[in-house]
């Protein structure tokens, strides 16, 4: 394997990798005997195919994919050893030749960490915050924990009302046929949730229990199955049960059911310690955040559009991580909200932008003043590993390895840097 690497504009790079036509042909030879016993041709047993008979059947480059598929991942990752640029993209790979009894050649488009320019980043001056807590506030806390132990009775008397949990059967149609996806049974929708497209949910307000009714919405222009984007849609609906949320009275009574005091005033005590205590780590965080922010604005980077695609993905991929530990896929998650995969890749953009520059200008804080991370701060981060994923600590160091420790060691260094900013910050 052999590299070369041409610079371009905006901190990308080109990689020119080239593997030698020996590897190539073990490469093809591997494909041919991966795929030759799913092969027919006539008189020959499957799996007894010449490998030139196929050749001349199916052209010859036709185990050429497989096998370039085959080996650009180890290529890729031997051309990233070897070179000494940071590449901080996922690659844009190209076969620039591809030929038995060659070299195979292939290029990827990356793009490079971008060199920060720091201003100032001592002595950034952030509003202060404020951390009162007021009776309004306390209030509302009370209102919520009064919604969450609610108890919901079923209604015969009335029609549907904003609040209501309504229990439906749909159906729906567009151009009177009935689409993919568009239907549902026994579904409990809170009307006012907004948690269906368009105005659906205030179409059923004042519909009684036991009562079908048509109900007329436009999709989004966005939204995420193409073909429904834009279109009128018709649902038949069955109004199934109709039920209310009953709030509990705000007493003692309640006090002691909800929490581990007896008396509402105690509890109201307890709930204005604890939002004093959020405050308190909110501002904190606000304003970690703004000293940040002020560093970034005042320094100078030429963000890679690639690395922003690639990060943009990465928090695509782990909302959906944490979506399946809800037990819902990405796939369900658009049709709810009528959200498409590019329109979230945008909605993610500017916390893309803002996670790489955050990263960039610390790690240019942490060479500008010398910052490391000692042993003894590894040692504390895999200790709380361990105890997040109940593992052994060994076992924890064990899977990440050196390369593992490296990045700990960068990932702590770099949190020491935010840390250093926001002491030598001011608040006014």
């Amino acid at each position: 394997m052999s590299l070369q690497v041409e610079k371009l504009e905006k901190n990308m790079a080109k990689l020119t990798i080239e593997v030698s036509a020996e590897e190539f042909s073990k490469a093809v030879e591997a494909a041919y005997q991966k795929n030759k016993s799913k092969i027919s041709v006539p008189g020959f047993r499957k799996g007894k195919v010449p490998k030139k008979m196929i050749e001349q059947m199916y052209g010859k480059g036709v185990f050429y994919e497989e096998a370039a598929n085959a080996l650009i991942p180890d290529a890729y990752e031997k051309a990233l050893e070897e070179c000494t640029e940071t590449i901080v993209s996922a690659p844009k790979v190209n076969v620039e030749q591809i030929e038995e009894g060659k070299p195979f050649i292939f290029t990827a488009e990356v793009a490079l960490k971008p060199e920060v320019v720091l201003g100032a980043y001592k002595g950034v001056e952030v509003e202060k915050a404020d951390v009162t807590v007021t009776d309004e506030e306390v209030d509302a806390d009370l209102a919520k924990q009064r919604e969450n132990n609610a108890r919901t009775v079923t209604v015969e008397d009335r029609g549907v009302q904003d609040g209501d949990i309504a229990v439906i059967d749909f159906e729906g149609f567009t151009d009177g046929v009935a689409f993919e996806g568009g239907k549902g049974e026994n579904y409990s929708l809170t009307i006012g949730s907004h948690s269906f497209i368009d105005n659906f949910e205030e179409q059923l307000i004042g519909k009684n229990a036991g009562e079908e009714c048509e109900v007329n919405v436009t999709f989004p222009e966005d939204y995420q199955a193409a073909e429904l984007a834009g279109k009128p849609a018709m649902f038949k609906v069955i109004v199934k049960e109709i039920k209310e949320k009953q709030l509990p009275e705000l007493d003692d009574e309640f006090a002691g059911e909800v929490s581990e005091f007896d008396t509402l005033e105690e509890y109201k005590e307890d709930i204005r310690k604890k939002l004093a205590e959020k405050k308190e780590e909110d501002a904190k965080n606000a304003k970690e955040d703004a000293v940040i922010d002020a560093i970034i604005a005042d320094a100078k980077m030429e963000i890679p559009d690639a690395m922003v695609e690639t990060q943009q993905r990465q928090l695509v991929d782990d909302f959906a991580q944490r979506l399946q530990m809800q037990g819902l896929t990405l796939d369900q998650y658009f049709q709810f909200t009528g959200l498409n995969h590019d329109a979230m890749l945008a909605q993610v953009k500017p916390q893309a932008e803002r996670k790489i520059k955050s990263r960039l200008v610390l790690e240019a804080v942490v060479a500008a003043e010398n910052i490391t991370a000692t042993e003894e701060d590894y040692e504390e981060e895999i200790k709380r590993m361990a105890e997040m994923y109940q593992m052994e600590a060994d076992k924890i160091k064990e899977v990440m390895g050196e390369n593992g420790k490296k990045q700990i060691m960068e990932d702590l260094a770099v949190k020491k840097a935010a840390e250093f900013v926001v002491s030598e910050a001011t608040e006014k």
